[in-house]
């Protein structure tokens, strides 16, 4: 892990999270339950992609870009997508993790596509929230499980290659990516380093047809290699 989110993790740092939204009781609320919790900090708002684009620009360019962007999938002038994508590309240091409702569900798969490192329902507990934000800070993704169930079953046509493209020890990472391992503990567990670990995750994404660990986690949960969660467990992300 590199940029500020290796700095927070060292130093120990609270979590620079900036919240998107279109509703500003949403983003109030949210900035007053973040500002109770020691580890997290919220550090810029914005009311659709495009403001927050260029924000966060801003921010960035003092030295001092959020840690996380809580996204809103649904916005005018720029939803969340759309915004998500962009930021990945201007700013891959930064995570995203994605506010859906349940109804919206499909728009996630978009999102991770775009570069979200995970996702959040708009009516989790606050302490799910905040689960949410410190897993993308380590790297790793939030996953509901009951939209994780959905998102599987979207999955299904046209869906990635069969799992006969992958090799014994890469179905064996790919277990672990979906039981919520990041590289440096699939490396412990598999006694490699971590960088053949990270091979074998991009290799496992090639193979596949995947942009993203979380939907490598999904298919793998499809595939039945990995129990359905029955609750929201973290996934880990690319390093």
């Amino acid at each position: 892990m590199s940029g500020p989110a290796a700095r927070n993790a060292t130093a120990q740092q609270p979590i620079r999270v900036f919240v998107v939204d279109d509703h500003a009781v949403v983003r109030r609320g949210m900035e007053v339950y973040l500002e109770m919790v020691d580890d997290l900090e919220v550090v810029g708002e914005a009311a659709d992609g495009r403001q927050a684009l260029d924000r966060i620009a801003a921010m960035a360019a003092t030295g001092q870009p959020p840690d996380v962007v809580m996204m809103d999938l649904v916005m005018p002038r720029m939803d969340g997508i759309a915004a998500t994508s962009a930021l990945a590309e201007q700013h891959p240091e930064i995570e995203v993790v994605a506010m859906t409702s349940f109804s919206e569900a499909e728009r996630v798969q978009a999102a991770l596509q775009a570069g979200a490192s995970g996702y959040v329902l708009k009516d989790a507990e606050a302490d799910e929230v905040a689960s949410a934000i410190r897993a993308a800070q380590r790297g790793e993704v939030h996953l509901d499980a009951a939209v994780a169930r959905r998102l599987t079953e979207s999955l299904r046509a046209p869906g990635p290659r069969p799992a006969e493209a992958l090799t014994e020890r890469e179905r064996d990472v790919l277990k672990l990516v979906a039981q919520g391992m990041s590289n440096k503990g699939i490396a412990e567990n598999l006694f490699v380093s971590e960088r053949t670990a990270r091979t074998h995750v991009s290799n496992i994404l090639s193979k596949l047809g995947l942009v993203s660990r979380t939907q490598a986690a999904l298919w793998a949960i499809r595939e039945g290699l990995v129990p359905a969660p029955s609750r929201s467990p973290h996934t880990g992300r690319p390093e």
